[in-house]
């Protein structure tokens, strides 16, 4: 939630800076042609992204985004991008919870703010050096669109920065975004209720991109969003393993075919980042666990557990990792989660657990 409020935010700046940089913040010279000639480019260094969630009704917890690129082309259309890999709580699991249970970067790893200025939008901000201007803006998150319209300040800093800033927070909901579901989870994970919506605040400079040293050059898209995590860098300690262990358990991310043990395709993702991090588990067993539902026969239930559990081992192995390190186990009806009375509940039983055995 508190993402997707940020999302907007970075949209408006960006929209902003494109049209600063389509009136005034060019040189006359430019202006006269292409105020967009060369295009500009965020500067992470000196942005910052930030969002407030609440949790237990009064308590505000204060978060950022690490990793934002952005920039505006010499036609004058914008690109922001969020990677929601770099999220920054100040504690690792919570940064790991959520990645993997809010935002479920396995599948979609960056937010995307895109928007078209006029370059006529801005013609005065050379002169009056700062304005509320109103935008418009798309914002791509968690694999749903929408489009929006806000103002946001924009500061012409120099000739060639120029930052775009919130005024006020900006309350936006988790719902628009198809993240609910997200958000049960990390409150299930994290055994605390929270405000199902976000408020938002952000400051980006943009510089122009030129021969000049004050200028920035183009930035070059993350080829692997997931290295942006603030994170320790090499091998986990036991208890960042189990702690990660205990999160991806309750993504539900791992799917079968209907009553049997094939894994389903959708699984590669959450699969491929499980076997990183268990590569980066060492002198650590770790136990694949097969659960059911109560639906059948106690012995057809756990023989599936087993065969489901063993399909994801087997898969995991193919990532080349060690046999040593992985145990199959099911555990068929014997460990339910939630009531087998309603289709949630039974949804719910239907899992794949993993742990770090004592070695």
């Amino acid at each position: 939630m508190i993402f997707t409020a940020f999302l907007r935010r970075l949209s408006l700046g960006f929209l902003v800076v494109c049209a600063m940089a389509l009136t005034g913040l060019a040189p006359v010279a430019q202006a006269q042609g292409d105020p967009f000639a060369g295009g500009w480019t965020l500067q992470p260094e000196m942005s910052n992204l930030n969002f407030q969630s609440v949790k237990k009704q009064t308590v505000v917890e204060s978060s950022s985004f690490a990793t934002l690129e952005g920039t505006i082309s010499p036609g004058g259309a914008t690109e922001v991008r969020v990677l929601l890999d770099s999220v920054d709580t100040k504690i690792d699991l919570r940064n790991v919870r959520m990645r993997f249970l809010f935002f479920e970067t396995f599948k979609f790893p960056t937010a995307t703010i895109t928007s078209q200025i006029d370059a006529g939008f801005l013609n005065d901000l050379a002169a009056v050096r700062r304005k509320t201007v109103p935008v418009s803006y798309t914002m791509d998150l968690h694999g749903v669109t929408k489009t929006y319209d806000a103002q946001v300040a924009v500061t012409l800093l120099s000739e060639d920065l120029v930052s775009v800033a919130s005024t006020t927070p900006i309350s936006v909901s988790v719902a628009d975004f198809d993240l609910l579901g997200g958000l049960e989870k990390l409150q299930e994970a994290a055994n605390v209720t929270i405000i199902p919506s976000a408020t938002v605040s952000f400051d980006f400079v943009f510089a122009r991109n030129s021969t000049t040293a004050a200028a920035a050059p183009a930035q070059t898209a993350v080829a692997n969003p997931a290295s942006v995590a603030l994170e320790a860098e090499g091998d986990f300690d036991r208890a960042a393993c189990k702690g990660r262990f205990e999160i991806l358990s309750r993504t539900g991310n791992i799917y079968f075919t209907s009553g049997s043990s094939r894994l389903d395709p959708k699984s590669a993702p959450l699969l491929d980042s499980l076997a990183n991090i268990v590569s980066r588990c060492p002198d650590m067993v770790i136990e694949v666990g097969g659960h059911t539902d109560s639906v059948g026969s106690t012995a057809t239930n756990e023989r599936l557990s087993v065969a489901r559990a063993q399909s994801v081992t087997r898969y995991l192995l193919e990532r080349d990792l060690s046999r040593d390190v992985l145990v199959a186990k099911g555990y068929g009806e014997s460990t339910p989660i939630a009531s087998n009375d309603t289709r949630e509940g039974r949804w719910k039983n239907r899992r794949i657990e993993f742990k770090v055995l004592s070695n």
